[in-house]
C-alpha cells in the first residue's frame, strides 16, 4: 500500500465519527424545520408617560417593572376572557420586553395564525395599560398605546437554515465525543505497552 492510500486510510479512520454524525445532524435539523407547525410573531407597543416633566428616569423605571408584569396572571386575566384563550396559554406564548434607556415596553405575542399572534399581544397590551393605569395617583406615570400589533409577513420559526446549522453543530459535538472516547482505551493501551517494553528492557 503506498503512503498516500495509507495517510488517507488513516484519515478515515481517525475522522469517520465526525464525517458521519455533522451531516447527519444537519438532516435532522432540516427534517425537524420541514414538518414543525409555524409560528408567527407580533408585537404591540406601549410607552410609559410621566405625569410631571423631568420625570424620564421614573418612566424608564416603571417601563421595566411593568414589563415584568406583563406575563403575570394578574394582567393577562383580561386578555385571556378577550382572546378565548386561557391564561395559561397565554403565559407561554405572550412576553413584554423593555429597553434599559427607554419608557416602552415590547409586548410580543405568537401562535400558530398571523391573525392569532396580533390578537394576543394587543390584548395583552390592552390588559397591562388598564391594570397599570388604575394607580396612576400613586405611581405618577400612566400607560399609552404606541402602536398596536402589524400581521407579520412570514412565520418566525421554524427556520430551515437555522435549524439545520444547529443540527450540524450537534453533529459536530457527537462526532468529536465518538472520537474522544475512541482514543481514550487505545492511550492507555499504547502506554501499558510502552511500558511493558521498558521493563523488558531493563
Amino acid at each position: 500500500m503506498s503512503e498516500s492510500r495509507r495517510s488517507a486510510s488513516a484519515l478515515v479512520r481517525r475522522w469517520w465519527p465526525l464525517a458521519l454524525a455533522v451531516p447527519l445532524g444537519a438532516a435532522a435539523g432540516a427534517g425537524y424545520a420541514l414538518v414543525s407547525h409555524p409560528s408567527y410573531a407580533a408585537n404591540s407597543y406601549v410607552v410609559v408617560v410621566a405625569e410631571q416633566q423631568g420625570e424620564g428616569a421614573t418612566a424608564v423605571n416603571f417601563a421595566q417593572a411593568y414589563g415584568r408584569l406583563a406575563g403575570q396572571p394578574q394582567v393577562l386575566a383580561a386578555a385571556a376572557a378577550e382572546t378565548g384563550h386561557s391564561v395559561a396559554t397565554l403565559s407561554d406564548t405572550v412576553r413584554g420586553t423593555t429597553s434599559p434607556d427607554a419608557p416602552m415596553i415590547e409586548i410580543t405575542g405568537t401562535g400558530r395564525r398571523p391573525a392569532d399572534a396580533v390578537k394576543s399581544a394587543d390584548a395583552v397590551a390592552k390588559s397591562l395599560i388598564a391594570f397599570a393605569n388604575t394607580s396612576s395617583k400613586e405611581t405618577g406615570v400612566r400607560l399609552v398605546a404606541l402602536a398596536d400589533a402589524a400581521e407579520p409577513d412570514g412565520p418566525s420559526s421554524p427556520s430551515a437554515a437555522l435549524d439545520t446549522a444547529v443540527g450540524g453543530a450537534a453533529g459536530v459535538l457527537v462526532g468529536t465525543l465518538v472520537m474522544l472516547t475512541r482514543r481514550r482505551p487505545g492511550g492507555a493501551a499504547g502506554s501499558a505497552g510502552a511500558a511493558a517494553a521498558a521493563e523488558a528492557e531493563s
